[in-house]
């Protein structure tokens, strides 16, 4: 669908960019005696014909960024050798005290347990939410794309197209650093912390809970920070 959208906005993309030319036309060139000169002609000339180019082409253009990334994204998974998915799992140590633990004394393991693992699914939901977050807008990227590039044909507008792919490829990037965030909690939670034999199961599980909370959310933290500077960047261009 937004292969359509972005095929039925290069029509419009096309219509802008004969109107930013002619904008950028009225800018430079104060008077007629700058058109005669051959070298603005030339220059022009290229600069309508590049505009056009990434108006139909633009589309082409995005997609070779967007594999160029997931090439990127491909090589820091494989090298680390994550490719393959595996489960945490609990220490030895901390399921024998659970199944130790009395009726009594597990009331208060069990409210451990459900606040501990209430706030990592938070966390979890936090995550998907921002990688879904990623792909929604690299479709609103994609089906928008003729419109910013059109802007190139004109010198005083050629700033918009500039950071319309500058964003893009921020965007891209955060693939990156959502990948790099998944490597840093696996190789956290992968080395599970040292139980104290004399603490008590509650004490246990609080701790295990609350050093797989900090495996996630310092795995958040820089998908969070870059989308925030992305969006910053975006702000402010």
């Amino acid at each position: 669908m937004m292969l359509n959208i972005n095929g039925a906005l290069k029509a419009i993309g096309y219509g802008l960019l004969v109107l930013f030319f002619a904008v950028g036309v009225v800018k430079t060139c104060s008077s007629l005696a700058d058109l005669k000169r051959p070298e603005a002609a030339f220059k022009m000339f290229i600069r309508f014909a590049l505009a056009k180019a990434a108006v139909g082409y633009g589309l082409d253009l995005m997609l070779a960024v967007f594999k160029i990334i997931q090439g990127m994204v491909s090589t820091i998974i494989t090298q680390s050798g994550l490719s393959g998915s595996s489960g945490t799992t609990l220490p030895q140590e901390i399921i024998d005290k659970i199944n130790n633990v009395g009726f009594w004394d597990s009331i208060p393991l069990w409210a451990v347990t459900l606040l501990g693992g209430l706030f990592i699914t938070v966390l979890s939901f936090i995550m998907i939410l921002t990688v879904y977050s990623r792909l929604f807008k690299l479709y609103m990227y994609t089906a928008i794309a003729p419109i910013p590039m059109s802007t190139f044909a004109g010198e005083p507008t050629s700033n918009v197209g500039k950071n319309f792919l500058r964003s893009y490829a921020g965007v891209c990037l955060e693939g990156a650093i959502i990948a790099l965030a998944c490597i840093i909690f696996s190789v956290m939670a992968a080395s599970p912390p040292a139980v104290d034999p004399n603490v008590s199961a509650v004490t246990a599980v609080w701790s295990y809970v609350g050093e797989l909370s900090a495996s996630v959310s310092t795995g958040k933290k820089p998908v969070r920070g870059f989308m925030w500077n992305s969006a910053i960047g975006m702000a402010a261009a």
